[in-house]
C-alpha cells in the first residue's frame, strides 16, 4: 500500500498541539514528529497509508483555523525520508554530499523525497525548522553523478515551491567534515 507523510504547521504552539492531538484520533497514523521549532512555530509530521494521512491532515486544517501556516501530504514518498525525519542512524561515505538550503519545512520534505528517488543516494541529514531560524536542510551522500542528479531534482521542486534558499554539491569532501555532517 502507498505511504504518505503529513505536515501541518501552525504559528500558535497551543493550537498547534491541540491539532496533532486531533489528527492521532482521526486516523491510524504514525507521529514522526511534533514539536515546537522556530520561530515560535508548531509542527506535526505524519506518516501511513495516503488516506489516512490525508483524513488526519484534513481534520488537523480544520482545527488550526487561523492559526494554521502550512499544511501538505505527501503521497508515495520514498521510506528514506520517513527514516530521517525518525532519526534513524544513516551511514555516510567517501563520495561525494549534497546540502540544499530551505526556508520551509515542507519544501525540504519534498525535496528530500525528490532527492532520493532521483538518485542513487543516502539521505544522511533532514534537519526541519529546529535550532536553525526556522530553515530546513538535508544532506545526501554517494557518488558524484548520482549526487549532481539527486540535488539537481530537488532544486527543482524547491524553486517550485518557491523557499529553496541554497544548494551545494562537494565532489569530494574533506574526510574530516563527513562526520559532522551527520
Amino acid at each position: 500500500m502507498l505511504k504518505a507523510i503529513g505536515v501541518l504547521e501552525t504559528n500558535s504552539i497551543a493550537q498547534g498541539i491541540l491539532s496533532a492531538d486531533v489528527m492521532l484520533k482521526t486516523a491510524m497514523v504514525e507521529l514522526l514528529e511534533s514539536r515546537s521549532i522556530c520561530p515560535g512555530k508548531y509542527l506535526t509530521i505524519l506518516y501511513g497509508d495516503v488516506s489516512a494521512v490525508q483524513n488526519s491532515i484534513e481534520a488537523g486544517c480544520a482545527n488550526a483555523g487561523a492559526y494554521l501556516v502550512d499544511s501538505s501530504v505527501i503521497p508515495n514518498v520514498h521510506p528514506l525520508v520517513a527514516d530521517a525525519i525518525r532519526g534513524m542512524p544513516m551511514s555516510i561515505k567517501a563520495g561525494a554530499v549534497g546540502t540544499l538550503e530551505f526556508f520551509s519545512v515542507t519544501a525540504a520534505v519534498y525535496a528530500a523525497d525528490a532527492a532520493v528517488k532521483a538518485g542513487d543516494v543516502q539521505l544522511v541529514e533532514l534537519r526541519l525548522g529546529i535550532a536553525i531560524g526556522g530553515k530546513s536542510y538535508f544532506v545526501v551522500n554517494g557518488d558524484v553523478a548520482a549526487v549532481k542528479e539527486a540535488v539537481k531534482a530537488a532544486c527543482e521542486v524547491g524553486q517550485q515551491h518557491g523557499l529553496l534558499f541554497n544548494s551545494i554539491v562537494i565532489p569530494s569532501p574533506h574526510e574530516q567534515l563527513l562526520p559532522r555532517l551527520m
